[in-house]
């Protein structure tokens, strides 16, 4: 449809426009970089949307929340990356990527906001074509990728992907249940564990795995994975698939509605698959789970009173909603928050009743859609902007610091799982909330964009700038008095920095942003330091090595951060000289013409060395590269380093440290 069709029956209620026709304030991206990133703020000035508004909280942990998700952007080859979930590796991760299939959808979601398509395009192959999505835990991975190209509008690269799509959708018939024309799936590959199913599966004496359930979760990720490649198919020009997997969404849409809705509880619930001496075969669980609200992150539900009575049990406090954020299960359930795991003496992880930033993020974006998308009122934007803000204070330890974890107690507030792995923990989204959900942009297939900004009157103003949609840059101003920006009052909208009619019907907006423009990543070169799997080539030494065995790996791994709680790095700690190095053998010649150094300086005891020497091995003799102009060297950013090309099959960097120790977090070279 174009535009003047569109213009033909929405009524123009109201058409901003600033104030004499004057331009108003534009955000000043490089200060708010200065302010939250510091030495790395280049990375985040090319990468992402900025974001400012009157709750400073909200700011303060959207900024936080690029820096965790730049974190856990791992290089793994030419073009290549992946998102993980855990920042260091775990034991039941994928190897050696280090990632894990069950947080995907979030990484996708939230990371479609980025401006560099090439750590998505690299994730989304690694998941489609090389195996990354190995169905260890349920996932709605298309839909994440279909969500993706509704931002981007790059239909070859999202086209490639059906095949792989198609293959791993039928692969999960090995949970297919053909009696019930439903999917069922245990507790713990469900990526939860100790649930009502499992708990109760086991006669209330352990639930770590077990518990086989007809769940809303795997049934709605699988909706929504087949009406992504309906979708997809379309595009494509494939009627017959598109038809194909549509049947198949609107069949399980419609089996989840009759059998997984729980009249009694106005929710939808598992039903057993177990059948054993505590459970039996098709009976209901016996409490509301937060799971239940899954559907409505796919707009599953169909609008109907029954149906969205639902939302009000999570802003009941005697219900789902607790003082400090929302809760998995109700307190009404005989194991609500009995700990059955422990871990080196602090509790485990559990889901009977902590809150999980993982299943908060989804029931806001349920909530976000139920409110732009259901004739309801149930829920207002209010509600959104409460749970949004519990959400938001959960990332804030009681010292103040920001440090998103595991999980949280909803009942009398603070982390429940950060002692030992769960530090700047990636499997939940944040930033997409404020963007698609606060901030209001509704991507969409169309020339047309719906924004419908979920706010009250406690938000005086926001500036959302540099959002890449369709191709085209975007800016949303709220300003509530029109005095802090000078754009006008209300909702100001540019498109490529051109202020645009905003039309306004039946609460929501629309503007017209125009015909999409793909933006294509830039070919990225061959980083020949990297070493994934920790053995054969590049092989590393140093002249000294005192905090592990792995650290010198660790230093070619592809991983990059400078968070203090928890490292991944290479450092001089030990060392009774001045001077230590880093070599690494590549095992065959190659031509080189500059480093990537990444060094990590906390204030203490490590800091940038005052001065670095980069070396060839020539006849076994070593020789020093001509280096281009000298750059400053800094902390908690990337160095790069230029020399005349060579060819050379071994280097050596030489750290001069007289004041205090030197810690790498990732050495590059091409």
């Amino acid at each position: 449809m174009n535009f003047k069709n569109l213009l033909s029956y929405i009524p123009i209620i109201f058409i901003l426009s600033c104030s004499g026709g004057e331009q108003g304030i534009i955000l000043d991206h490089v200060k708010l970089a200065n302010e939250y990133y510091q030495e790395d703020a280049q990375w985040f000035l090319d990468n992402t949307p900025f974001f400012e508004c009157s709750d400073k909280q909200l700011e303060q942990v959207y900024f936080y929340r690029w820096k965790l998700y730049k974190a856990h952007i791992r290089n793994t080859g030419a073009n290549n990356y992946v998102i993980t979930e855990f920042i260091n590796h775990v034991a039941w991760d994928r190897d050696p990527y280090c990632t894990i299939n069950a947080a995907s959808m979030h990484h996708i979601y939230e990371g479609r906001w980025l401006k560099n398509p090439g750590y998505l395009d690299g994730y989304i192959n690694y998941l489609f074509q090389s195996g990354g999505n190995d169905r260890r835990y349920s996932e709605s991975i298309a839909d994440a990728a279909y969500a993706r190209f509704l931002v981007n509008s790059d239909t070859a690269f999202i086209i490639a992907q059906i095949d792989s799509m198609k293959s791993i959708y039928n692969q999960w018939s090995d949970h297919w249940d053909a009696a019930k024309e439903l999917y069922y799936i245990p507790a713990m590959p469900d990526a939860t564990e100790y649930t009502i199913a499992s708990i109760d599966a086991s006669g209330g004496k352990d639930g770590f795995d077990g518990g086989e359930a007809f769940r809303p979760t795997i049934n709605s990720y699988m909706y929504a994975n087949a009406m992504a490649i309906s979708h997809i198919a379309q595009l494509s020009g494939d009627s017959s698939t598109s038809r194909n997997y549509d049947q198949k969404a609107s069949a399980l849409k419609s089996n989840i509605e009759k059998n997984l809705w729980n009249d009694s509880l106005e929710h939808f619930t598992d039903r057993f698959q177990e059948d054993n001496e505590y459970v039996h075969y098709w009976d209901f669980i016996r409490g509301r789970e937060l799971a239940g609200m899954i559907p409505w992150v796919f707009n599953l539900p169909s609008d109907s009173r029954t149906f969205n009575s639902a939302w009000s049990h999570v802003i009941d406090t005697t219900q789902l909603l607790g003082k400090y954020g929302l809760r998995t299960n109700e307190p009404s359930y005989e194991y609500y928050f009995k700990q059955f795991v422990f871990y080196q003496g602090q509790r485990g992880s559990q889901w009977n009743g902590p809150s999980w930033p993982y299943q908060t993020s989804q029931t806001l974006t349920g909530m976000a859609n139920f409110i732009n998308n259901y004739d309801q009122n149930v829920i207002t934007k209010s509600d959104y902007l409460k749970l949004l803000r519990l959400y938001t204070a959960q990332h804030y330890l009681p010292s103040g610091k920001i440090n998103l974890v595991e999980n949280y107690d909803p009942n009398n507030g603070g982390p429940i799982v950060y002692y030992y792995w769960s530090n700047h923990y990636n499997h939940s989204s944040y930033n997409n909330l404020i963007i698609s959900g606060f901030c209001g942009i509704r991507p969409s297939e169309g020339d047309t964009l719906v924004i419908n900004p979920l706010i009250d009157n406690t938000i005086d103003y926001f500036y959302l700038d540099d959002v890449i949609y369709h191709g085209h840059k975007l800016t949303l101003i709220f300003d509530k008095e029109g005095n802090k920006y000078h754009w006008g009052k209300g909702l100001t909208v540019l498109v490529d920095g051109d202020q645009k009619s905003l039309h306004h019907n039946q609460g929501q907006y629309k503007v017209y942003i125009g015909a999409p423009k793909v933006i294509h990543p830039i070919d990225q070169p061959i980083n020949i330091a990297l070493n994934l799997k920790g053995k054969d080539y590049p092989k590393p030494t140093a002249s000294v090595n005192a905090d592990s065995d792995t650290a010198l790996v660790q230093a070619i791994d592809g991983r990059i951060w400078y968070f203090t709680e928890i490292t991944n790095r290479w450092t001089t700690t030990g060392s009774n000289s001045n001077t230590d190095w880093f070599s690494l053998d590549f095992g065959r010649p190659y031509d080189i013409s500059y480093a990537k150094i990444y060094i990590c300086s906390d204030g203490n005891t490590f800091a940038p060395p005052e001065d670095i020497l980069i070396e060839f091995q020539k006849d076994n003799q070593w020789f020093p590269v001509n280096q281009h102009e000298p750059v400053p060297i800094t902390g908690n950013t990337v160095n790069t380093i230029s020399f005349d090309k060579l060819s050379t099959r071994q280097i050596r960097i030489n750290f001069k440290h007289e004041l205090k120790q030197v810690a790498i977090s990732e050495i590059e070279i091409y």
